[in-house]
């Protein structure tokens, strides 16, 4: 049993090595990426998330609107109409990129753990929680808000970065 779990104890650290190889090898490549800087600066995002991010939504200029980024993610509401008939409860699409998903509510507990009260995403989601919303449905508008955000800013930027050049 000794010997087992000593095994178990080196596999262990062995994975967490090249996890934090892998890490940091993510984050170097992504520091070659011009939005880098102020992706890294949005509340919630820290060596592990902002490399996810970035490469799970890649070059922001290719959606044209910010709801086309929210849709890529897949937590907006479809339409759920049919004929005279407009319904009221719309549950998000989950069409889309499940791990952009994942890495959204990563950054949303994220927002949970530390509530900024400053943070206009952070205020979003303590009104959302007043309003008596489910935890997924709060903490899935939320994603949807700081997605908004961060492609307003990241487009922002990288349209001032080609001005200057």
């Amino acid at each position: 049993t000794k010997t087992l779990v000593q095994e178990a104890a080196n596999q262990l650290t062995a994975i967490s090595r090249s996890v934090e190889t892998y890490r940091s090898e993510m984050n170097k490549l992504a520091s070659q990426l011009p939005e880098y800087p102020v992706v890294m600066e949005m509340y919630g995002v820290g060596e592990s998330l902002g490399p996810q991010l970035m490469a799970e939504i890649g070059d922001v200029r290719r959606f044209e609107r910010k709801q086309s980024l929210v849709a890529f993610a897949g937590i907006d509401a479809p339409p759920n109409d049919s004929g005279d008939v407009t319904g009221r409860h719309k549950s998000m699409s989950k069409v889309g990129a499940s791990s952009l998903r994942r890495t959204l509510f990563l950054v949303m507990s994220v927002y949970l753990q530390t509530a900024p009260l400053d943070e206009p995403v952070c205020q979003f989601m303590d009104r959302k929680r007043a309003e008596g919303k489910p935890y997924r449905v709060y903490m899935m508008a939320s994603a949807n808000k700081f997605l908004r955000i961060y492609y307003a800013t990241v487009k922002a930027y990288l349209e001032s970065l080609e001005h200057t050049a």
